[in-house]
């Protein structure tokens, strides 16, 4: 036959559409031409299957091929199609049999030797053949792909994954000269072992900061922590992924499934919450994602995880700014001129920075020569409608020498995390979600304080001239602090405390 049809997918945002690779030989002058919408790397892809193909001693038709990937008006982009490709020009021209293409999906690029290499997005198209085959109500397609994204694919349940290391060995698959020549489908045995956190006994002193971070744990609170240089920001910030409750797992499918789509998914990481820190000087396509063709940035990254934003004013404030949308959202929207692609961001943000531009305002080595003006210029790099965001604003106090040199005995951060564990279940079983997601609406029906704390959180934001946000942001850590102590409504003491998670940088 001249005409060859398989099956394959694109990647917009975390969807995988179907793609239709037709394959076309016909009479004339001998020419390889790609139609469909493809990019550089689509394009290119004439160039490695041809080399591929004739190393590994297949003829190359002397006529004139053209390959459509339908539907034409969708972006096609990377090396994915370079599988599909090869093996429609073998079917067309009558050198592997056809008859049981239909009934797989492919993906792959090839190298010039013929070897299969790993693709982005392995995850996001095994789920998309899943549910195609769910919505149609007819057999689901296996998925035939390089063994280097064997593992991940196989994270979705019931999919039926057959990786190869070669064009050789598929070639061989479908021409079933005997039963050993056919891929065996892939199970993953891979051990899954629990995730593996630094743990907070490390750290030193600063039991006021590890019951804010505790408290921002159980309610999924995000979170300031200003302090100079040395105080332990950083290292409280990268233990703090080991007090959240374990992935679920439509968590950890999502995480992986975001870490998929940039090739960076390992299957030693399956449910360990993400951790991602950028570096101040990074871009804000860095951070929210961009590109003419959309992928994820920082934001989405952390999805589940931890963000961390050490030397926060140092960052552009346009940069800064990008994530207010995302911080009430949980979801980046990147828009382009022919399409738009959505990436979850709901992740949880702690974020460091000093008090002053050469960090030492209120040490008590007395180094500090700034002057107040300067240091509220350097506070002010950060917009108020962010800080507004931020729901807890904690001050880090510098170390003395004798709590430096004194063992680190603290709480471990299991200990920790059974507590929080117990006060995210609650609050699951209440709203079915945490504190720190609850709508205004919420807020009104299942965070009513009682009438004396009522009066101190009124009294605190006229004194401190808190606008609605930071008054539904207090209640709502108020309402975990309540979880915590396992007391079923707000009273004093719970919103005391939590108004002192807010006053870090307006004592200043």
């Amino acid at each position: 036959m001249s005409l060859a049809v398989l099956r394959s997918r694109a990647l917009a945002g975390m969807e995988a559409p179907a793609v239709n690779v037709e394959v076309h030989l016909a009479n004339g002058l001998p020419s390889f031409t790609i139609v469909g919408l493809p990019d550089a790397e689509v394009r290119e892809a004439k160039d490695r299957v041809r080399a591929a193909l004739q190393n590994v001693g297949f003829e190359i038709p002397s006529w004139r091929i053209t390959i459509n990937l339908a539907p034409a008006d969708l972006p096609k982009e990377s090396g994915r199609f370079d599988l599909p490709i090869a093996l429609g020009i073998l079917a067309a021209s009558g050198q592997i049999p056809s008859s049981e293409l239909d009934r797989y999906e492919f993906a792959g690029e090839l190298s010039l030797s013929g070897q299969l290499r790993p693709v982005r997005g392995a995850l996001a198209m095994t789920f998309a053949i899943g549910r195609s085959g769910a919505q149609t109500n007819e057999p689901r397609r296996a998925f035939i792909l390089p063994k280097s994204n064997a593992d991940e694919a196989a994270l979705v349940a019931d999919a039926s994954i057959y990786p190869a290391d070669t064009l050789l060995e598929v070639c061989a698959h479908f021409a079933a000269l005997n039963d050993g020549t056919r891929l065996p489908r892939y199970r993953n045995e891979l051990p899954l072992l629990p995730p593996r956190y630094p743990d907070f006994s490390d750290v030193k002193g600063q039991r006021h900061t590890k019951r804010a971070l505790e408290i921002a744990a159980a309610g999924n609170h995000s979170i300031l922590l200003v302090g100079p240089p040395g105080a332990g920001k950083s290292m409280l910030a990268s233990r703090f992924p080991g007090l959240l409750p374990p992935m679920t797992d439509e968590e950890a499918l999502e995480a992986a499934a975001v870490q998929s789509l940039t090739g960076s998914f390992s299957p030693e990481r399956w449910r360990s919450r993400p951790f991602r820190s950028p570096h101040h000087t990074s871009s804000g396509v860095a951070l929210v994602g961009g590109g003419s063709v959309p992928r994820p940035g920082e934001v989405s990254l952390a999805h589940c995880g931890v963000l961390f934003m050490d030397e926060l004013p140092e960052f552009d404030r346009k940069v800064l700014e990008v994530l207010r949308q995302p911080l009430e959202s949980g979801v980046v929207t990147i828009s382009r001129a022919a399409h738009q692609a959505d990436f979850p961001a709901r992740f949880q943000l702690i974020a460091a920075m000093n008090p002053c531009p050469c960090g030492w305002q209120g040490h008590p080595s007395g180094k500090c020569r700034c002057t107040n003006e300067s240091a509220q210029r350097y506070r002010d790099r950060i917009s108020g409608p962010l800080l507004d965001r931020i729901d807890m604003q904690v001050e880090v106090s510098a170390m003395s020498p004798a709590a430096m040199g004194a063992q680190a005995d603290g709480e471990s951060s299991d200990s920790i995390a059974r507590r929080v564990v117990v006060a995210h279940a609650v609050q699951l079983a209440r709203q079915g979600k945490p504190n720190g997601r609850l709508n205004t609406h919420e807020i009104d029906r299942l965070c009513v304080p009682d009438a004396a704390a009522d009066k101190i959180l009124r009294s605190a934001m006229t004194m401190m001239n808190w606008s609605a946000r930071a008054y539904h942001r207090v209640l709502k850590v108020a309402r975990t602090i309540a979880d915590l102590a396992g007391a079923p409504t707000i009273d004093a003491a719970h919103m005391a405390e939590a108004i002192a998670y807010r006053r870090a940088l307006q004592e200043r």
